[in-house]
């Protein structure tokens, strides 16, 4: 018999395991919309293809669910207080997009102009999983900046990761 393991040490534990940090944003007949996420990985290159996770309470898991499409923006360091207004639930998507600069990308959705990267993506499968849905998406189109300091989440507060050139 599997036991489960305890909810408070299970995230004491994920506390230790150092993210990304994303703003995931959909447009499209259901709504513009967009939230703070770090549980986004690769998948394959072959076709190129991420996981993101969203949690079934949040409006963004049915509003890019019926959209069909996402984008993730991956947000460099200086993206802290646009990252604390996208992860807030009492701001509307007019309030979150009102600051910071938008771009429709070719499917539309919006993308983050000075995103480290910006991963457009049309939404493959939707498996849920416990409280979260895991979107499978297709990576249709990808615009990187190639520089700049990544915004990351570990020890439940976000640091600034630099790469020192040589």
């Amino acid at each position: 018999m599997t036991q489960e393991v305890d909810q408070g040490q299970f995230r004491a534990a994920m506390a230790q395991l150092g993210a990304a940090v994303n703003i995931i944003t959909t447009d499209g007949p259901a709504g513009r919309h967009g939230i703070t996420a770090s549980a986004v990985c690769s998948v394959t290159d072959a076709p190129a293809t991420l996981l993101v996770c969203i949690n079934h309470a949040s409006r963004m898991h049915d509003i890019a669910k019926d959209n069909g499409l996402l984008a993730v923006n991956v947000l460099g360091g200086g993206h802290e207080a646009l990252c604390a207004l996208f992860a807030s639930n009492k701001l509307s998507s007019e309030e979150r997009f009102a600051t910071g600069e938008w771009q429709a990308m070719d499917n539309g959705v919006p993308g983050l102009a000075d995103a480290l990267v910006t991963f457009s993506c049309r939404i493959d499968k939707v498996q849920d999983v416990g409280t979260h849905g895991i979107f499978i998406c297709r990576v249709e189109q990808l615009v990187a900046q190639n520089s700049g300091d990544a915004l990351v989440y570990y020890g439940r507060a976000f640091h600034r990761l630099s790469i020192t050139q040589s």
